[in-house]
């Protein structure tokens, strides 16, 4: 089973594909609730989902492993991930937020030496170059096009890359189960303890769209949006399962191309639900990020097979 690479391919690309709806929907709902009721809901959903998951794997019993800080660290960098991720939908094209976010491979290379003592050759350091200047091409920050909230995926994005780099430390001792269910048991945590800091500041405007977004109050959803919500568990549980199977069933350096597959999703959904047209300078600068990224992942994969990749 271990090189099965159609199977793997088409298991992550699906995954992507899953994944690329959660955007879409976040989207939808980020006008009128706020961000972290979304997260609340989603990962409340989830919870029974992911606790079966560890009990087939593992055992509900390595919920509660020896060195529980390091999970919740890495946690909590995820949080913040998603947090920033999410808050950059509302000012953006969903194409722009998506293909600045799939710089996390370059976080990824530059992140490596200092944080794992691995040394990268002048491939990836010119990689990391390419993609940062596909970054400056879509975010023009010598015009007035330029919108504050793309800092917010470039934030996710270094965040999710150093997140990843745990998971390789502890992907020795914790299943992929474990580390997932810590992180949605942040999420739930986390969601509430941000909107309870806030609504105790009185914060419950702001005039940025991506800040409104964080600080609104929390309201009862309309039943489509409370099951566009809910889907949202669903939609992440199983498209961690499509990912962590992909690279269970084939080689990492066989599948990890296809992470980029999303990018064929995101302008797809922001035209057809946004009426959103990707600008020319979107599509440059996604087409240097994605190449750029590509040779990293392929130079990663050549020297350490377990280099992790993006993901939601």
């Amino acid at each position: 089973m271990r090189n099965n690479t159609k199977r793997g391919i088409f298991y992550l690309a699906l995954g992507v594909f899953v994944f690329s709806l959660q955007d879409a929907i976040i989207k939808q709902v980020s006008g009128s609730y706020a961000l972290t009721e979304v997260v609340f809901i989603r990962s409340l959903v989830a919870i029974p989902i992911l606790l079966l998951i560890v009990q087939r794997e593992v055992g509900w019993r390595a919920i509660f492993p020896p060195q529980l800080w390091p999970l919740m660290l890495r946690s909590a960098i995820l949080f913040m991930s998603y947090i920033a991720y999410y808050m950059a939908f509302p000012a953006l094209p969903l194409a722009d937020a998506v293909a600045l976010y799939f710089t996390v491979p370059l976080f990824v290379a530059a992140l490596a030496g200092p944080f794992l003592h691995e040394r990268s050759d002048r491939r990836v350091w010119l990689a990391v170059l390419v993609g940062f200047l596909g970054v400056m091409v879509m975010l023009q920050p010598s015009r007035r096009v330029f919108e504050p909230a793309a800092m917010l995926s470039l934030l996710a994005a270094a965040a999710y890359g150093f997140s990843m780099l745990m998971a390789r430390k502890l992907g020795s001792t914790q299943s992929t189960g474990v580390m997932v269910f810590h992180q949605n048991l942040m999420f739930l945590a986390g969601s509430v303890a941000t909107a309870l800091v806030l609504g105790s500041l009185g914060i419950v405007d702001a005039a940025h769209p991506s800040l409104s977004f964080l600080v609104r109050p929390w309201v009862w959803p309309t039943a489509y949006d409370a099951f566009l919500m809910c889907a949202c568990g669903l939609i992440s549980t199983l498209g961690m399962m499509l990912l962590t199977s992909a690279y269970h069933v084939a080689k990492a350096s066989s599948v990890a191309p296809f992470e980029y597959t999303g990018i064929m999703w995101a302008p797809l959904w922001g035209f057809l639900f946004f009426n959103e047209t990707p600008r020319l300078t979107t599509l440059l600068g996604a087409v240097l990020i994605v190449g750029a990224g590509l040779v990293a992942l392929r130079t990663n994969r050549t020297e350490n097979p377990a280099a992790p990749v993006a993901g939601h």
